[in-house]
Formats: C-alpha cells, sequence, structure tokens
C-alpha cells in the first residue's frame, strides 16, 4: 500500500477543498517507481491518458509523485498554465521537495494541491451555475 488510509483521506480532503472554490480540476497519480528518465514526461502521459485536456477550460492540473524513486511533477494543462507561468509551478514543486524531505509525503501532496486549488480559484473561479465536477477526486495509483 502506498499511502495508508488516513493518508488517501487527507489527500482526496485537499483535492475537496481546492476544487471547491474553482472551476479548475486537481488529480493526484501516485506510484512507486517512474519509468521514466524525467517524471514530467511521465506526469505528461498520466495526463493525457486520464484524459485530463478534455475539461471545458483547460484547467487541469495533474499532480504526480512516484514514491520509492522519490520524484514528483505537477503538470498543468494550458489554460491555467497561460495564466500562471513557470515560475509559478516550480514554487510549487519546490514547496513540495521540501515537504517530502521531511518524510512527510501525504501533507507534502496536500499542502501543494491546496496552493494549486488558490492559483485555480485566482484565474478559474467557481461558478455554481456552470461548475461541474469533471473528473474524479480520488487518487489514482499506479504500480
Amino acid at each position: 500500500m502506498l499511502l495508508n488510509p488516513e493518508e488517501n483521506h487527507l489527500i482526496v480532503k485537499a483535492i475537496r477543498q481546492a476544487e471547491k472554490r474553482t472551476s479548475g480540476e486537481v488529480r493526484v497519480f501516485v506510484e512507486s517507481r517512474c519509468r521514466y528518465m524525467d517524471a514530467i514526461d511521465r506526469a505528461a502521459e498520466l495526463f493525457f491518458s486520464l484524459k485530463m485536456e478534455e475539461t471545458e477550460d483547460r484547467n487541469a492540473v495533474l499532480v504526480y509523485v512516484a514514491l520509492k524513486d522519490h520524484q514528483l511533477a505537477v503538470f498543468a494543462d494550458q489554460g491555467i498554465y497561460q495564466q500562471t507561468g513557470a515560475e509559478y509551478w516550480d514554487k510549487v514543486v519546490k514547496e513540495m521537495i521540501s515537504s517530502f524531505n521531511k518524510s512527510d509525503y501525504a501533507k507534502g501532496i496536500a499542502e501543494c494541491v491546496i496552493q494549486i486549488g488558490e492559483a485555480l480559484t485566482t484565474h478559474f473561479p467557481y461558478d455554481k451555475d456552470t461548475d461541474k465536477n469533471e473528473l474524479p477526486d480520488q487518487i489514482v495509483f499506479g504500480n
């Protein structure tokens, strides 16, 4: 088991909290090992295989973590990436690495998700008349 039930709950709760005030979508993918040299390539592959680019406003974000390989990446769709720029995403990843260095993976992922939710809220605020949850909130687990 990659995450215990308490850690799983913490992250799913963070996803729901992050999405509460935005039309954006956040997903988390956790696996043991990254079979790619670069985690961002794996995150991109997963992003498209999960059909995350199909959100109406192109404002989905995937948080990717390979626990045993100590690799991570954040892949944002073009709608939100263009609004925030590369520096923002670099900062998010550095903050998540800081939590990971303390071996608190679930907390690091949850804090990253909340931070992404803030950016999504700024650029894609919630609209009660049009918003729908376009992607599942559950963590996706790989091998």
